[in-house]
């Protein structure tokens, strides 16, 4: 059987702007791959009400998992949990267990718990909250959808509260041969080499480095014997 699949929507325009750099989908791909879940798609949208709505309506139906990051801050453009709710038709207000978790971090720092901060309290009807150990302020789950937030390291921890409700698959197995080739030569032999494994992943990856050039394969798969047999194949391709 294949693993499920996942995709993740990156939301901000700071991550568009260039001004903030994403390391979330890197940090979530690696985790994923771990779990024997397959991240099929990324996609980067702007803060756009129409563009968010779109975008987790396409992917919740085309996907087991999804997973987005950013916009569920105190701020007038945090809109993520409005158009996630939107998404799914489903009501949005100020929910008593998310609030009790808010008053209580607050309290604890003499902080007021203002509208501002109570906006993070708002989640739409029928949401399971994701625990949020770093800044108290919960993520959520809406059908397949995962709600975090766009600071690394609370989308870190909502990650790894979300990850053992989650059914995964076989973890996926990477191994890399180098080869001192230029891609031309190696082609024929790794095109045909793919059709022979058609469950393995295969890649180029170019390098020149030092005088040298070559390309770095590698293969990607469930099952590391079929792996390791690939290998062998090409190793002995260019030996």
């Amino acid at each position: 059987m294949s693993n499920p699949t996942a995709a993740m929507i990156v939301i901000g325009d700071e991550i568009l702007s260039g001004r903030t750099r994403d390391s979330n989908m890197h940090y979530l791909a690696g985790q994923l791959t771990e779990a024997g879940i397959d991240l099929k798609e990324v996609r980067v949208v702007g803060d756009e009400r129409g563009t968010i709505i779109a975008a987790v309506q396409a992917m919740s139906q085309a996907y087991d998992y999804v997973f987005t990051s950013g916009g569920i801050g105190p701020t007038h453009d945090d809109i993520t949990a409005d158009c996630i709710a939107a998404s799914f038709d489903a009501s949005i207000d100020v929910r008593d267990d998310a609030r009790a978790i808010l008053a209580e971090h607050y309290a604890k720092s003499g902080t007021e718990l203002n509208t501002a901060r109570l906006r993070m309290a708002r989640i739409p009807e029928g949401a399971d909250l994701i625990d949020n150990p770093v800044s108290a302020a919960p993520g959520f789950r809406l059908e397949n959808v995962h709600v975090m937030a766009g600071v690394p390291s609370v989308f870190q921890a909502m990650v790894a509260s979300v990850l053992p409700t989650l059914t995964g698959g076989a973890p996926l197995i990477s191994k890399t041969l180098r080869i001192e080739r230029g891609e031309g030569d190696i082609a024929g032999p790794l095109g045909a080499l793919a059709e022979e494994y058609p469950l393995l992943s295969m890649g180029s990856y170019p390098f020149q480095k030092d005088g040298k050039y070559g390309a770095h394969i590698v293969i990607r798969g469930n099952v590391e014997e079929d792996i390791d047999a690939a290998l062998v194949k090409l190793q002995a391709a260019f030996a």
